[in-house]
């Protein structure tokens, strides 16, 4: 018990939401899940994995598409990643994803000229000139109009972050839930990945998730089989914050490389420069000598040369699309929280369901989320550039 005790005090301090409203934070002031349907999950097949069978259930226009991965989940049917894609184009990414998944950059590329067509298009019609019901028919269709176009674009973006998933070999996570014949046993039955997930990086990068990892797990970093019992809110909040982590750590590290290789770093950011605590808004540096033990690195005295204006900007989710794959993505993963806000507004988590993990696996939880926040911001960036919706 004094093992899941520090781990609960870990995760307390380490994680706070940020005080921007768009980085996923929820009234209630933890990182919030999106309400979406519990009817089931999206599941990817990757056929270099080792593809034995796929089936294909259409019921209200979705699928469920399983794939037998013979080489991590011996004969089992495992999903390579647990949101469900519901849109048309959604849909039909995933199917790209499976038969020829290296034609889904071609077809993104269809669909976001697509895209651009119908919102060109609607801004080219005329609006009623007078107030009628006319006009407020018009404005009704304009705006579900641009919603479709929304939730298609973020299931592209969502499908292109898969991909790359798939391109790097590493079969994500999927949905987080006991069994209920073994309720005894840890969650953490996936393949351990780590090396794979930290070549995606940058040495200097690479740095700062570890530290990272060193904030959240203390001194069990290098302990994977000793097992915890712990809230699953917490784990999700955990992975949410750890995404919006790679987010930025990417954004930052893309700078860093940049002025590396033109060579107009600052001065100050050699390796002993002093550390500065509270490199992102995501992370606290806490109080106890167990945890929080963090090495200075070039990148890090790089960001703390960073003004806090900003520090800020580069620390917050550019597209509301972005925050909404966050909150989807860990919603599939984790399940909706059960949680109640009482009448003096604090929260109760009393119905939180608590489940066994071994370190190893939150290791493995952190770093798939570091990486799916880096390559969220790479899709980001790179559809942007064919379909603009980033804000400036």
């Amino acid at each position: 018990m004094e093992t899941a005790t520090a781990l609960r005090t870990s995760f307390g301090t380490c994680i706070r939401p940020s005080t921007k409203s768009d980085l996923g934070r929820s009234r209630t002031g933890s990182i919030a899940f999106a309400t979406v349907s519990n009817k089931g999950f999206l599941s990817f097949s990757n056929p270099r994995l080792g593809l034995k069978s796929a089936s294909f259930q259409s019921q209200k226009k979705r699928i469920a598409i399983k794939a037998s991965l013979s080489s991590d989940s011996a004969g089992s049917d495992a999903p390579i990643a647990p949101l469900e894609l519901e849109s048309p184009i959604g849909q039909f990414l995933s199917q790209i994803l499976i038969s020829h998944p290296h034609l889904v950059p071609a077809a993104v590329e269809q669909q976001l000229e697509q895209l651009q067509t119908d919102r060109d298009s609607q801004k080219q019609t005329e609006e009623p000139s007078a107030p009628t019901t006319d006009l407020v028919l018009y404005k009704r269709i304009a705006e579900v109009k641009a919603n479709e176009r929304r939730k298609t674009l973020e299931e592209i973006l969502y499908a292109l972050v898969v991909q790359k998933f798939m391109d790097a070999k590493i079969s994500l996570i999927p949905s987080v839930t006991p069994k209920p014949s073994t309720p005894f046993k840890t969650i953490d039955s996936w393949p351990t990945q780590d090396e794979k997930l930290e070549l995606i990086h940058s040495p200097e990068a690479l740095e700062m998730i570890q530290n990272h990892l060193s904030l959240i797990l203390g001194n069990r970093v290098s302990d994977s089989t000793s097992v915890a019992e712990i809230s699953k809110l917490r784990v999700g909040q955990v992975y949410a914050a750890s995404v919006m982590y790679g987010y930025f750590l990417k954004r930052v590290d893309q700078r860093f490389q940049l002025e590396k290789t033109t060579k107009v770093l600052p001065d100050n950011t050699g390796d002993s420069a002093p550390w500065m605590p509270n490199v992102h808004p995501e992370v606290e540096v806490p109080n106890s000598g167990s945890f929080g033990q963090v090495k200075a690195s070039r990148l890090r005295n790089y960001v703390m040369s960073f003004d806090g204006e900003s520090l800020q900007r580069y620390a917050t989710i550019r597209s509301k699309e972005a925050v909404s794959i966050i909150e989807k993505h860990t919603e599939a993963l984790f399940g909706r929280p059960e949680i109640v806000v009482t009448a003096d507004g604090a929260v109760d988590s009393s119905k939180d369901e608590v489940i066994k993990i071994s370190f190893g696996g939150l290791k493995r939880l952190v770093l798939e989320a570091v990486t799916f926040g880096s390559f969220l911001w790479d899709v980001e960036s790179y559809v942007d550039t064919r379909y603009h919706f980033v804000a400036n």
